[in-house]
Parts: structure tokens; sequence; C-alpha cells
């Protein structure tokens, strides 16, 4: 595996609906069903909602999906290109997505996404939520037939468990136990629909997000043995301009 073939990814999800009290009887049925079957049913439901609907494609909606990838500087040393696509239409940023992804895998055939528990739930959730939206899958997310060995991404969770299945991580604790410093300062994947949906700020979610995946870059190349990116390696582009970034290289 190179560094080079690496798409790094973390997605930032919320409820599609403020609140419970915002669904709809029906909708409101079905959440009370899956909740029942998939988690104990313990508290009220609003509370089960805030904490679980936006981890569940079906009740949930993407409102960031970070990404960067390992640009080769002289000296064996390493570029991170950091960017991300979000916004308040969740169909756009999949599209933006998409493209992004087949414009990189007709360049590179050895493309693979990274990340941390992306296998569990970035790239799942990802791939239903464009089924929900009726957009077509890139060739990059088409995995529902593949057989585990025949799915390539990097997961560093996965990597860390050493074939020991039971193993658990968080991306804070793995940061934190390589001494790279931590994404999560003043801010959980827990604060995040309350920065959308009470205090409007998009941008901070992105600004999150992105340090998630700046931290992932880091920890991937510590798993390789080598030296993490420093601060004046990162190109951070900001949105809308990622699309200039990409055509521009070579």
């Amino acid at each position: 595996m190179k560094l080079t073939d690496l798409l790094i990814i973390d997605i930032e999800t919320i409820p599609a609906k403020a609140s419970y009290g915002q669904l709809d009887d029906a909708w409101k049925l079905l959440f009370n069903d899956k909740a029942t079957k998939t988690v104990p049913f313990q508290g009220n439901i609003e509370e089960i909602y805030k904490k679980r609907a936006g981890i569940w494609a079906e009740f949930g909606k993407v409102v960031c999906i970070g990404a960067g990838f390992f640009l080769p500087l002289p000296s064996e040393q390493w570029e991170l290109q950091l960017f991300s696509f979000s916004g308040h239409t969740e169909v756009q940023i999949l599209r933006d997505f998409t493209l992004f992804c087949e414009t990189w895998q007709s360049r590179n055939r050895e493309f693979r996404f990274a990340g941390h528990n992306i296998r569990e739930f970035d790239i799942p959730f990802l791939g239903r939520r464009m089924l929900i939206n009726g957009l077509p899958l890139p060739e990059s997310l088409r995995l529902q037939d593949k057989k585990p060995w025949e799915v390539t991404h990097f997961d560093t969770l996965g990597y860390w468990k050493f074939g020991d299945y039971k193993n658990y991580i968080s991306l804070h604790l793995l940061a934190n136990v390589l001494q790279i410093p931590s994404p999560k300062q003043g801010i959980s994947g827990a604060d995040v629909q309350d920065l959308y949906y009470q205090h409007n700020q998009l941008q901070g979610i992105v600004d999150y997000c992105k340090q998630d995946v700046l931290a992932t870059a880091r920890i991937i190349q510590r798993l390789m043995n080598l030296p993490p990116v420093e601060e004046s390696q990162v190109k951070s582009w900001q949105d809308p301009h990622w699309g200039t970034m990409f055509t521009t290289l070579s």
C-alpha cells in the first residue's frame, strides 16, 4: 500500500429532523420499532432519538465529508491536502463526493478509502444515504457483494485490532496513545447536532471534521513507521474551492 493511493475520509452526521417531535406519526412508529430492536430501551424516546438518529442512516443525514490525501515532497517528506464537502443540502454533498471519487479512481486504479472505523460506519452510512437519495453508487462504494478480502479500505481501527475483534479504540484514544495531537478539543461527535440545529455553526462542524481527518492521516503515518506531517505540511482548502485544488493537481 502506498500513501498516495489513500483518500482519508471522516463524516459528520445529524438526525434528519431536529427532534423526535418533528417526525410524523408513521416515522415515529418506525423509529420506535428500530430503537426497541437495536438498543436497550432506557430513558424517554426523545433522548434516544437525539443519541441514535444521527448514526442510523434511515433517520440521519450527512452534513460534512472531510477528506485528505498525501502528496510526496522532496527528501521523503509528505504534504497533506485537506478539504471537505459540506452544506445544508445532503444530495449535493453526496454528488460532489461521488464526482471526486470517480475522478480520482479514473486516475489511480489502486485508489482506496482510509479512515477510522470507516468499515462499520462511514462507508455503509454514505452508501445507504446515496441509495436513499436516489443517487448511483460510485464504483468504490459498490461493496454489497464483495468478499471481505476484496474490500481494501485502510481502517485504522481494524489495523489496531491485530485480529482481536473484541477490541475497540476511539480515534481520540488512539491519537493520544501514539502521541499525536488529539482532534477532540472542546467538541465531540455528540455535539455536532447541537452545533447544527441550535447554533447554526456548520463551519465549526467542518473545522472539527477536518481535524479528525488530519489526526487520522497522522495515525496512518505512525502505523507505517513514518513521521507524521507537521502543520507546515498541511494545505487546507476551504469550500467550495476543493474542485480548483483537484483540477490543478498533475
